[in-house]
């Protein structure tokens, strides 16, 4: 399946959606290892990013990702809302130059979000991020499978599976890691915001193609 920009509208619509839906959950999570602001930022910041895409008439793809990026920088201009905007630019970056992407680019989309992520936070996986919900998400999607949907699926799986085994890791940055050996039972929310991404990636699939994934 063939997306332009405008046919990527709903999936920022999406991740707005979750990331609101989800915020009482995500402050709740944050407030145990950080200071609580997580919800807020990753709500505002989504609904900033947003805001300029379905007003937006840019047809190069990576300059529309680019300009979700930096809506959501201005916005929320904290330590995971920067991390979040870093991701989305650097895709901007792979990006630059396409007017259309198929379902098959979603690996090196997201790829291009962990990077991002990555080269900012200078986190390695393993150390209780954002990045420990991503990777696995991200052997998914790299899968040669069926369909699109499936690929999503088990995305998803994947991410929820990753979020899980935050829970066997000491937290290195932020505030998380003044708990020490303390933090290894926690559920790390950046983590958790990586598996809303795909999540809402994957509704966003559902919405797009038929349940035989054609």
């Amino acid at each position: 399946m063939t997306l332009d920009t405008q046919k990527l509208r709903p999936l920022f619509a999406e991740w707005a959606r979750v990331m609101q839906e989800n915020k009482p959950m995500l402050t709740e999570l944050d407030s145990v290892v950080g200071d609580g602001d997580l919800g807020l930022t990753m709500s505002d910041g989504f609904a900033a990013a947003n805001d300029v895409v379905q007003h937006s008439e840019e047809r190069d793809i990576g300059r529309f990702f680019y300009l979700a990026g930096k809506a959501m920088a201005s916005a929320v201009p904290s330590t995971m809302g920067t991390l979040m905007a870093s991701g989305l630019m650097q895709a901007g970056k792979i990006f630059k130059g396409r007017t259309t992407l198929v379902t098959e680019d979603a690996s090196a989309f997201f790829q291009a979000w962990y990077d991002g992520v990555q080269q900012r936070g200078k986190a390695q996986p393993g150390e209780k991020t954002f990045l420990d919900g991503m990777a696995p998400a991200l052997v998914a999607l790299k899968k040669s499978t069926t369909t699109p949907l499936v690929q999503a699926r088990e995305a998803l799986h994947q991410a929820q599976w990753g979020v899980q085994q935050t829970t066997t890791m000491v937290a290195k940055h932020g505030r998380a890691a003044i708990h020490g050996e303390r933090s290894r039972t926690f559920v790390d929310p950046g983590a958790m915001v990586a598996q809303l991404l795909i999540q809402g990636y994957f509704h966003f699939i559902q919405a797009i193609c038929p349940a035989d994934g054609q």
